[in-house]
């Protein structure tokens, strides 16, 4: 029985018919994926086409939110785009945290990261629901922000040594007060304890405001704070400053020792402030994120009005920030092993 022909006949009419089809479903995901390739470099090449929001995951008046501020005013300028401060406190950080991390990965949510959302809460909280390592990609640590020990007038100490003597007269009686379970400031004063093999017992708030408001009012002894939200207080003595819990001193308060100075080696509690993106963000608008925070962060006027506020100005490269935080999860683990805080 002879064949029919594969050229001829209605197989090879078939075969014909069926051949644009084929075609069209080989190229289309072809196409797609070009037309995706080229709208990405496209939105790329044009960031940002639209304003960017800056999470702060701390509320206002603080350290942190100047920061926030300070660097979204210049960037604003520099990338010819607002950068817009969104302040979501609540949690630990972990709010404001949480919310970055499960952005699009696109540069237009950035997070100011502290001490506590990058270095503190993996070693604190139980069940975080972000990973501060896989969901994030650095971009330059912008700012550190000295801490230092500060005490009600009430308290008989007006140094470091006076206060250690005290608590070990007094064990757990003095009261210190800090922003938050786990914060920076709560785990500065457990590395106290720990150095100095003293009691004292921790009383958290919600932010600075109310701890610095109830520090004022004598419901509570002494806190280590970060210079801004204090430091207004020190000058009218409402406060006293006993130490700079810092490896140097600070030039807003020269005369203050340090707390190595003062007997303490090894206590030292500073904050930090860097900008971080959404992991999987493209490395060209990472590169140009750290291009305007390189040329924002050395103007002058920038670093002497932060430095006014007691706060640091930083600049390193996305890798520089990235050991740099994982060498602080790994001192913050041994503090909050010691203090026993943890977060459920």
């Amino acid at each position: 029985m002879k064949r029919p022909n594969s050229g001829s006949g209605w197989a090879g009419k078939a075969q014909r018919a069926h051949r644009p089809r084929a075609w069209a479903r080989c190229a289309l995901p072809t196409l797609l994926l070009l037309l995706f390739a080229s709208t990405l470099a496209l939105s790329q090449s044009d960031y940002p086409a639209r304003p960017i929001r800056l999470i702060c995951p701390l509320p206002p008046g603080g350290g942190a939110d100047l920061v926030a501020r300070v660097v979204a005013e210049r960037l604003s300028k520099n990338l010819n785009q607002q950068v817009l401060v969104d302040n979501r406190a609540g949690g630990g950080t972990v709010i404001g945290a949480d919310l970055a991390a499960k952005s699009a990965p696109d540069g237009y949510t950035l997070l100011l990261g502290t001490a506590t959302t990058h270095a503190i809460n993996s070693s604190l909280v139980k069940k975080l629901p972000y990973d501060p390592v896989k969901d994030f990609a650095p971009v330059s640590l912008v700012a550190v922000l000295p801490q230092i020990i500060v005490a009600h007038p009430s308290l008989p100490a007006n140094t470091l040594p006076d206060l250690i003597t005290l608590a070990r007269q007094r064990p757990g009686d003095i009261l210190f007060a800090s922003t938050g379970n786990g914060s920076a400031n709560h785990l500065g004063a457990e590395m106290l304890n720990s150095v100095a093999r003293i009691r004292t017992t921790h009383v958290p708030y919600k932010g600075a405001g109310p701890s610095v408001t109830d520090l004022l009012a004598g419901q509570t002894q002494f806190m280590f704070s970060t210079i801004p939200p204090v430091l207004p207080h020190v000058k009218a003595s409402r406060l006293k400053a006993l130490a700079v819990a810092h490896a140097k001193r600070s030039a807003l308060l020269p005369a203050l020792l340090t707390t190595a100075e003062s007997g303490a080696p090894g206590v030292e509690a500073s904050s930090w402030n860097g900008i971080l993106s959404r992991a999987g963000t493209p490395l060209s608008i990472i590169t140009r994120l750290h291009t305007e925070l390189s040329a924002i962060m050395t103007q002058p006027e920038l670093r002497d009005r932060l430095a006014a506020a007691g706060v640091e100005p930083m600049l390193n490269t996305p890798e520089e920030f990235a050991r740099y935080i994982a060498s602080e999860t790994a001192r913050y683990a041994k503090v909050i092993a010691f203090s026993g805080a943890r977060i459920d």
